[in-house]
């Protein structure tokens, strides 16, 4: 579009020295206008791309990618959108080298971990979008962050890189050297504090100002590799901050989630359960219950088991009326559902779980300890409602492999073909998500 002679590409382009203009009226009118421009599919998206380089051409930070994370520091108005600008960005690749280069992406995640963060969630959001690519995903596993420990804050610590015009620092300041502290554990323990937010209370009273739904995302895509999985069934100290505290391992953080109401923590704590579920040594220590402690070889560190299997099957279970014999099988949080028991809605979140069992099929020790506590009782209701021929054929194959006879060519450490990644067809092949 031409206006006045201009046309509207070059119209935008000229507003963008104005997002370093010292006037804050003046940034937020600037990045007002841009912001429609970021959405995929926008007319004029390209503004944000030109200059950054491709092919054989080394990739160079263009001027505006590096206002918007300055804006990110920035007051409420103008932090809210550049966020925003970022997330919809973040969506393709030749960004993903800039947003997580080592100062912003401490940035970051100290904002994410600062209770008192408003626009944790935005934040979150975009952690979630740059975790959807592998070199993120390995520079949060090794990523630390200075705090100092500030017993009187929420998180019961300062991230002094969070400091910013929606983040000030407290009165008075915390007495103390920073020191450098793991990332990851950090981000579990806000995860967990955010869901006990009531959504419904005024931002301002609350204890952590973000839900923080959003790192079931990044606890999913980091989950994807071998060294993320890992990660998770390894035993930590319970307490980040207190290397004596008792192990735990950090996968039993993440899931009670299975049912929360949230679609997006529930799903990416699902894709988290079945992600760590492909390494099939930590089978015995996500199975086992909490009163078992449990190592993964060769690893002789013990903590206790995970107890994951109830937290799989509630999102599978239904209001049907079992037998006392059969009752009696299940964990104790599936016996005597209430009539007003209520299946996954998410197709593609029962799915998810019907795989995890799938890939618990794996070993002989697997199957014998699914079909000990009522999987099989379960899923036969759930296949019995299920309305998407997709999860009802996975449902049959878990069963095929729990109603299966066993003999001396599944023996305990034996693995069976079609539970897990060996199956050759594509639709029914289980991937990590």
């Amino acid at each position: 579009m031409i206006i006045g002679g201009v046309s509207m590409e070059a119209q935008l382009t000229e507003l963008i020295p104005f997002l370093r203009d010292r006037n804050p009226q003046v940034r937020q009118i600037a990045l007002s206008n841009l912001l429609g421009q970021t959405p995929e599919g926008s007319p004029h998206r390209s503004i944000f791309f030109n200059g950054l380089g491709g092919g054989l051409q080394k990739p160079k930070e263009t001027d505006i990618i590096r206002d918007l994370k300055l804006l990110c520091r920035d007051q409420l108005a103008v932090a809210h959108d550049a966020f925003r600008a970022l997330v919809n960005l973040s969506d393709s690749p030749l960004l993903v080298p800039f947003l997580s280069e080592p100062a912003f992406l401490i940035f970051l995640v100290s904002y994410i971990l600062n209770a008192d963060s408003i626009l944790a969630d935005l934040a979150s959001m975009l952690l979630s979008n740059l975790s959807a690519t592998s070199s993120p995903c390995a520079a949060l596993l090794t990523l630390k962050i200075p705090i100092i420990p500030t017993p009187s804050a929420p998180s019961l610590f300062l991230p002094t890189e969070s400091r910013s015009g929606t983040c000030s620092a407290p009165v008075p300041y915390p007495s103390g050297e920073p020191q450098d502290i793991l990332a990851l554990p950090l981000l579990i323990d806000a995860f967990v504090q955010g869901a006990s937010i009531d959504p419904s209370q005024d931002r301002t009273a609350r204890k952590r100002k973000g839900e923080l739904h959003f790192l079931a995302s990044v606890f999913a895509n980091i989950s994807i590799s071998p060294a993320g999985r890992t990660f998770f069934v390894t035993p930590r100290p319970t307490d980040p901050l207190n290397l004596d505290s008792s192990n735990e391992y950090p996968l039993a953080k993440l899931v009670t989630f299975t049912e929360h109401k949230d679609t997006i923590r529930r799903g990416g704590v699902a894709s988290t359960l079945k992600n760590c579920v492909f390494y099939t040594q930590a089978h015995l220590a996500i199975l086992s219950p909490d009163t078992e402690v449990i190592a993964i070889p060769p690893s002789t560190v013990s903590a206790p088991g995970v107890d994951a299997l109830p937290y799989i099957l509630l999102p599978l279970a239904g209001p049907e009326e079992l037998d006392l014999e059969d009752q009696e099988k299940l964990p104790s949080a599936l016996q005597f559902l209430p009539p007003t028991k209520m299946r996954e809605a998410d197709s593609v979140l029962r799915l998810t779980h019907v795989e995890t069992l799938l890939l618990l099929c794996t070993t002989r020790w697997g199957r014998d300890y699914l079909r000990a506590h009522g999987v099989y009782e379960i899923v036969r209701g759930a296949h019995m409602e299920e309305t998407v021929d997709k999860v009802s054929e996975h449902i049959e194959r878990l069963v095929q492999l729990l109603q299966g006879e066993e003999g001396p060519e599944t023996a305990d450490g034996a693995t069976v073909a079609g539970a897990g990644e060996q199956e050759d067809d594509e639709d029914n092949k289980i991937e990590e998500v």
